[in-house]
């Protein structure tokens, strides 16, 4: 199964996904030391976000959300990609600065045909999310 998106920010990464239908703040949303999704209430609260293939449908939040992602990645707390359905300045700025492969404008049918712990490939170059299995 391969999803054809747009390409946000180069690289390759394969790893498991982490998902949410819920939009995410990289300010106060999560912990910059741990990687963990600090948001009360948020579907992901309590889950690390460091090595996934991180897909929600956007970012929220203030334009420091950038420097938490960049921070997250030198520190190697940081997903190992991205994938949204709508990038917004604030993650995009961040997956770019940080070098974390980004794609978006995905099928959002990929809510109901991912979960989490899937093993897929993102291709930021060409914009390509590829299923790769179960987990």
């Amino acid at each position: 199964m391969e999803f054809k998106g747009r390409s946000i920010s180069k690289g390759f990464a394969r790893g498991e996904v982490l998902l949410s239908r819920e939009p995410i703040s990289f300010y106060g949303g999560v912990d910059p030391n741990t990687g963990v999704i600090v948001e009360k209430g948020h579907p992901l609260e309590g889950k690390s976000i460091r090595d996934k293939i991180l897909i929600f449908p956007r970012g929220k939040g203030s334009t420091v959300g950038s420097y938490i992602i960049y921070r997250l990645a030198k520190s190697h707390m940081a997903p190992k990609a991205i994938v949204n359905i709508e990038a917004e300045p604030i993650v995009a700025v961040g997956a770019i600065i940080s070098g974390i492969p980004m794609i978006d404008k995905v099928d959002e049918k990929i809510f109901d045909l991912l979960r989490d712990g899937d093993i897929v490939e993102v291709d930021g170059d060409r914009g390509i999310l590829r299923w790769m299995g179960r987990g």
